[in-house]
């Protein structure tokens, strides 16, 4: 089935989360953003967008899929403003508005599955999901079990307590927060391992298996910096600007892509669909509503990181 236009008037759940918002935030992403300009959870009123069916798309979805009429899709929805649990608790967000669209342009229904972030590979791999839609930074390692379409410029960058010194030049012996399995977990195991073989104390790395947990112990004070995609930690900056603030630049940039089972039909067919919403400038309204825009590419490519 068509869905006619992809809603965006009532992105409005982290004011639903009340009170509770300051410390149970829900976030992570990546964007190339500047200091300070990052996304925003609540994104602007705007009008609805039109998308419609693309027959030069929809012909590559495999038949199995295509029969079916039902695109499944697995995201972590605690990556605010990427992607996160709206007040009916289903998946609301820039990434999810995009996946919507696509799925739009390949006349299927997106159905999605919330899942935690390790579990999502796997479980595309395995054939119980269709698509992985949850941030995912396109690497060589991750490129040897499953294909990438890359749709967004991302990296990384540190959040700490606003009474916590900044960073000093070395991280070794520091305390410091990320999501298990992500690219900023990497990051600080490497880190940390380099500490270690220098001499040094290495990385007190905090592992959290939810983006949600991790910055909520930098809010709480129980970790003094957190380390997250970009977006992810410019918007909980956002959120809690009396209990943490931005840490540095953005460093390490490196694409977002939907993550497919290796060699199937699926890729080009979201490849095409993406690249399509690109030309048309829907995937530019998506992004400027939710304030992502700065992290926009023009090409929709498949495993661009070599």
């Amino acid at each position: 089935m068509v869905k006619s236009s992809v809603a965006r008037s009532s992105r409005k759940a982290l004011g639903a989360l009340g009170a509770f918002a300051a410390v149970a935030l829900v976030l992570t992403g990546c964007v190339q953003n500047t200091e300070g300009t990052g996304g925003n959870a609540n994104p602007t009123e705007s009008a609805e967008i039109s998308v419609t069916k693309s027959d030069t798309a929809a012909a590559l979805v495999p038949e199995e899929i295509s029969s079916a009429g039902v695109l499944r899709v697995g995201t972590d929805a605690t990556y605010a403003p990427n992607q996160y649990a709206g007040p009916d608790g289903q998946p609301v967000g820039w990434e999810v508005e995009l996946v919507e669209a696509i799925g739009t342009k390949l006349d299927l229904d997106v159905e999605w599955s919330k899942e935690g972030f390790d579990q999502i590979i796997p479980k595309v791999t395995g054939g119980t999901l269709d698509m992985g839609s949850s941030s995912f930074s396109d690497t060589v390692e991750r490129q040897e079990s499953v294909d990438f379409v890359d749709f967004y410029s991302a990296g990384l960058q540190y959040v700490r307590g606003v009474d916590v010194d900044p960073l000093p030049d070395s991280l070794c012996g520091l305390t410091i927060g990320a999501q298990a399995t992500t690219t900023s977990d990497d990051y600080l195991m490497a880190a940390s391992d380099e500490c270690e073989a220098n001499g040094e104390e290495p990385i007190d790395l905090v592992k959290k298996d939810g983006q949600d947990e991790a910055t909520n112990d930098v809010v709480l004070g129980n970790t003094d910096y957190m380390l997250a995609d970009s977006p992810i930690a410019q918007n909980s900056v956002l959120q809690a600007s009396d209990k943490i603030t931005l840490e540095g630049d953005v460093f390490d940039a490196a694409p977002y892509g939907l993550v497919f089972a290796k060699d199937t039909e699926l890729t080009q067919a979201v490849q095409t669909a993406m690249q399509e919403l690109m030309d048309d400038g829907t995937y530019e309204q998506i992004l400027s509503n939710w304030g992502v825009q700065d992290g926009a590419v023009d090409e929709a490519v498949i495993n661009g990181v070599s």
